[in-house]
């Protein structure tokens, strides 16, 4: 049986904008694969009457309610109190916590003063989770209907208590298990594609197939719930297929690590090795690239030559093509993906030149204007690009311009696209 979760963030802060509310996306990522559907987010200020207020209405219109935050010991941390005060709880000293929270100050070298004491206070009979990334103890009860789980704010303990504790006390095996498979298709819209899946989404019910509009794409999740991980894989298997058919060339399925993630995991099967020579993205490909772990195995490096000066004197290309055709043209682009091949002797090179805006653009180069190119020993593919348009920011521009260029390698060692 799907349960119902409402999550709730406590902290002003949040309220007035000085911090996003990261750890609800977190929680609701987690919860849908053991069942539990995250139908309300609620964000509430450090008031003990509003959140009073908030508790009593999530618990009735939701079976599992996650707090994030007002743990700490300081006035104003006050969820403890205010959901013992809710759901009849008696709030006592947990030993062990007080123990933990006071070997974490003497291994930081810190001296502990005596309001720590109070993230040792839980409500009686609680779960707890120890916090092993920081001071206050998360935990879970029971009360009726709800089960009611309170989480540490700072999004460096709230994720790895979620996945050690969270997700191992809400699973139930006999539920099953949701399984999520992940289509990415390039170069069609999102109405598009709805249009040609349309019987597909509307029509299935296990495996689902619902999409996701993303920058310069359209990722699709095909999810199935089964006994296990595997049958729920399996089962998803002839609706991926049918898609990548439908879709061909502009369509991959993810392995979980985005774009950048796959290319990497392409070039390192393939033994080929990756460089970059960016302008207008200024480094967001190198950077894309390098978030990876040991992607060093395959991407070699990258140069911001941002100015036309840069382009001459680091990748060697002539200042007379740039002033011929101009710094931002197909002519440039294929320099800068070639040279900064031979300059990092790599298999492959890529050459992203443009015009991100908001200001710089010409009516013969408008706000936009990318031109990418990508060598290797054989051929050099320049592809030009119009990425502007009235709702187009700056690093919208970029981030298009940088994801267009890794789907152009990805295209290339899938053999999907290319041309001299």
């Amino acid at each position: 049986m799907t349960r119902t979760c409402e999550l709730i963030a406590v902290g002003t802060e949040l309220l007035l904008g000085e911090i996003v509310n990261t750890d609800g996306a977190y929680i609701a990522s987690r919860l849908k694969n053991v069942g539990v559907n995250v139908y309300y987010q609620t964000v509430v200020g450090d008031n003990p009457e509003r959140l009073a207020s908030v508790l009593r209405e999530a618990a009735a219109r939701s079976d599992v309610i996650v707090t994030t935050g007002g743990l700490g010991p300081t006035y104003d941390d006050l969820t403890k109190e205010v959901i013992c005060r809710v759901f009849g709880k008696k709030l006592v000293r947990d030993e062990d916590s007080l123990r933990h929270i006071r070997d974490f100050f003497g291994r930081i070298g810190r001296v502990m003063t005596p309001n720590n004491e109070k993230q040792a206070d839980l409500p009686e009979g609680a779960a707890v989770f120890k916090n092993h990334w920081g001071t206050a103890p998360g935990c879970a009860f029971e009360s009726g209907k709800n089960t009611v789980i309170m989480l540490p704010g700072p999004p460096s303990e709230c994720e790895p208590m979620t996945d050690a504790y969270v997700i191992p006390y809400l699973t139930r095996p006999e539920e099953g298990v949701l399984t999520s498979r992940f289509i990415r298709i390039w170069d069609v819209g999102e109405s598009a594609v709805e249009d040609k899946l349309h019987d597909l989404m509307t029509g299935s019910t296990n495996p689902t197939v619902a999409p996701y509009a993303k920058s310069g794409s359209v990722q699709l999740r095909v999810a199935a719930k089964a006994p296990t991980a595997e049958e729920g894989f399996a089962l998803c298997e002839p609706t991926v297929e049918k898609i990548l058919t439908l879709f061909g060339g502009n369509a991959y399925e993810e392995n979980g690590t985005g774009l950048p993630g796959y290319v990497f995991s392409l070039l390192r099967e393939r033994g080929l090795t990756l460089s970059a020579a960016e302008s207008c993205t200024g480094g967001l490909i190198s950077k894309l690239m390098t978030d990876l772990p040991g992607v060093s195995e395959v991407y070699m490096g990258g140069v911001c030559t941002y100015s036309n000066e840069a382009k001459s004197a680091l990748l060697g290309i002539d200042p007379a093509l740039i002033r011929e055709k101009g710094a931002v043209s197909g002519e440039v682009a294929r320099e800068m993906a070639e040279r900064v091949r031979e300059r990092f002797r790599t298999d492959l090179g890529i050459g992203v030149t443009g015009i991100a805006g908001p200001g710089g653009g010409t009516a013969e180069k408008p706000v936009g204007l990318v031109y990418i190119a990508l060598a290797d020993r054989n051929m050099t593919e320049v592809r030009k690009c119009s990425f502007g348009t009235l709702r187009r920011t700056r690093e919208r521009i970029r981030t298009d311009a940088a994801n267009t260029a890794l789907d152009m390698v990805r295209r290339r060692l899938t053999g999907d696209g290319g041309s001299k």
